[in-house]
């Protein structure tokens, strides 16, 4: 038995998210907000948090500054239920923050890096990762000096029996690259957009760009946002609808319909069904404000998906 389910490896901030508005600003104009909340940032700990609230023993490794920011992040995970013990608190560095304009079909994002780029590879105790059953890491191209690390990384956990999933994130550079081909080779599941997938593959199409991708890592699950998410995995291909949920804010969606995905691979289901939970989790997280905040908890997920 190990000690942990899941250990979620990687960058750490605040979201300050503004709700409810009509139309995205434009330079000059000021829009105005239903409401502003400053909450839990980060793909990887949103995705955590998802995790944690699906009853999975989770546990976070990461850096913070030594600063109100970081205090906010590290109550949050706990109060999620997650294992902090592994966050590194830093007073040479400050909390990163992003900002979040949301309006109910769409979001943009605005982000200090701060902390979210401060963690390398000195800073990982593979000895604590070894009580884990799964690594998860987000935002592959945010993190700087963790990226180059990534594939040594998860070649190690696969050498040691653990398993491992990866997003990938906006890509700022547009290179949609930096190594990611490497990374890929040695993990389990790959969880892109559509954006970020048809960049990566280089492709046009969501179908053939899981045809590309699939040739490197063993699951593909890309997320389409209100048209579902295609999945791929030993060749079967499976489309799948999100369900009919009335959005209030799309922060953290795709995370949470990554906690739902690995949940059900940690628990040996097929892909319709890991798809299934994937999509409960996005479909209930889109239902209220906040990424971390909003995730779904086991019964909320079995109730949506019909058992």
């Amino acid at each position: 038995m190990k000690r942990y389910d899941v250990i979620a490896i990687g960058e750490l901030n605040v979201d300050l998210i503004m709700t409810g508005l009509k139309n995205m600003p434009v330079p000059g104009r000021e829009i105005i907000a239903e409401k502003g909340s400053l909450v839990l940032g980060s793909s990887t700990a949103i995705c955590a948090s998802g995790l944690a609230r699906l009853g999975l023993k989770t546990a976070f490794m990461g850096k913070v500054g030594r600063d109100d920011f970081g205090r906010t992040v590290l109550e949050a995970l706990q109060n999620n239920g997650i294992d902090t013990s592994m966050v590194i608190t830093d007073g040479n560095i400050r909390t990163g923050i992003t900002v979040s304009l949301s309006t109910p079909n769409d979001r943009a994002l605005a982000t200090y890096l701060g902390s979210i780029e401060s963690l390398d590879r000195d800073d990982i105790n593979l000895e604590a990762v070894s009580s884990s059953r799964h690594i998860h890491i987000g935002s592959y191209f945010l993190q700087h000096r963790l990226r180059p690390y990534i594939p040594e990384l998860f070649s190690w956990a696969r050498n040691n029996g653990i398993t491992t999933s990866l997003d990938a994130g906006w890509d700022e550079s547009e290179n949609w690259d930096y190594g990611i081909s490497d990374a890929l080779k040695y993990t389990d599941i790959f969880l892109p957009n559509e954006t970020e997938a048809l960049n990566i593959a280089g492709k046009d199409n969501v179908n053939a760009a899981i045809e590309v991708l699939s040739e490197y890592t063993g699951i593909v699950a890309v997320k389409c946002g209100s048209k579902g998410a295609v999945g791929k995995w030993n060749g079967r291909v499976i489309a799948q609808e999100p369900f009919d949920l009335k959005p209030v804010d799309t922060t953290g969606a795709g995370d949470s319909f990554n906690a739902g995905f690995i949940y059900g691979f940690l628990k040996g289901y097929d892909l319709r069904k890991c798809m299934t939970y994937g999509n409960a989790c996005g479909s209930i997280s889109v239902t209220r404000i906040g990424g971390a905040s909003s995730c779904a908890t086991l019964e909320e997920v079995k109730r949506l998906a019909g058992e």
